[in-house]
């Protein structure tokens, strides 16, 4: 989910162009987001069964894309076993049919080889350097990306999977206009300024007012279900979107890095269209497996 903005004016960029009071170059930002959207749209109607192998490349890409980062950053986090494990996890999410143990018992596979990999990474001469922070890295990697990309994936399965994940999408969008209107226009009072300066508390409350009703509008019309449970749903995923913005906005500023990657113009990397929908993936997946 983008920062919600301040009303403090960007800075100009060098090609003399105008910025957005974003801070990105929305017209890019906007293209890339409709054809992204277009995608999704046409592969959960048209061609659902293709939904896991979406997921899973756009996976790999957003592990590989904090992987380099991080090894930028001084950790020894091993490729290989990152990239194999995240494609394990979707693989095993996909063949037992979701089924959240079968991620689990891939997820502790890769940290086992992760763990001896990275042991063994100087020979057995030399004992490995930052062995712990490494590991820690790592983890981190494969709970934050295809752990919580397989609920996404995998509520594609359950009935009405499609309308589950649009579900997911709608209410992360409506909660990132309704964030970035509100601070454009009524952004005043700085949220979390030592870690995203952007963020606003009238920006948050937009996203609770539009996330909310998208996800009254979702589990009324598309899931065919009470409202009450929309209002639970939207709540919870704003909030969960929001940290998990800040989340990566705090582990970029550890790095000292505005993007995660350079895949798509005015967004940054894939990672960066991520960060509010792999927490969100979790929270509708629980929500609505609790609750219709």
């Amino acid at each position: 989910m983008s920062d919600i903005p301040m009303t403090n004016p960007p800075t100009a960029p060098v090609d003399g162009t105008k910025p957005s009071k974003a801070g990105r170059n929305l017209p890019a930002a906007i293209a890339v987001g409709v054809f992204l959207g277009g995608l999704v749209i046409a592969v959960l109607l048209l061609a659902s069964e293709w939904w896991y192998l979406v997921v899973g490349v756009a996976m790999l890409v957003a592990s590989w894309e904090v992987v380099k980062r991080l090894r930028e950053g001084g950790f020894d986090v091993p490729v290989i076993p990152i990239l194999a494990g995240t494609a394990a996890i979707m693989v095993s999410s996909w063949h037992w049919n979701g089924d959240p143990g079968a991620v689990l018992v891939a997820l502790v596979a890769t940290v086992l080889v992760v763990m001896v990999w990275r042991l063994l990474s100087q020979g057995l001469s030399a004992a490995p350097v930052g062995y712990l922070k490494d590991l820690a890295a790592s983890v981190l990697v494969l709970v934050w990306i295809p752990v919580l990309a397989s609920f996404g994936a995998a509520m594609v399965l359950d009935d009405r999977g499609a309308q589950r994940v649009f579900t997911l999408m709608i209410v992360v969008v409506c909660s990132d206009i309704g964030g970035y209107a509100a601070g454009v226009l009524f952004g005043r009072h700085p949220m979390v300024p030592a870690i995203s300066p952007k963020k606003s508390w009238e920006g948050m409350g937009g996203s609770l007012t539009f996330g909310i009703i998208g996800a009254v509008c979702c589990v009324v019309f598309l899931l065919d279900s009470h409202w009450w449970i929309g209002v639970i749903l939207g709540a919870v995923l704003v909030v969960c979107a929001t940290l998990g913005d800040l989340v990566e906005s705090q582990v970029k500023r550890d790095l000292a890095i505005k993007d995660m990657g350079t895949l798509l113009p005015g967004h940054g990397g894939i990672m960066d269209r991520l960060d509010s929908l792999l927490p969100s993936a979790f929270i509708v997946w629980a929500v609505l497996s609790a609750l219709l």
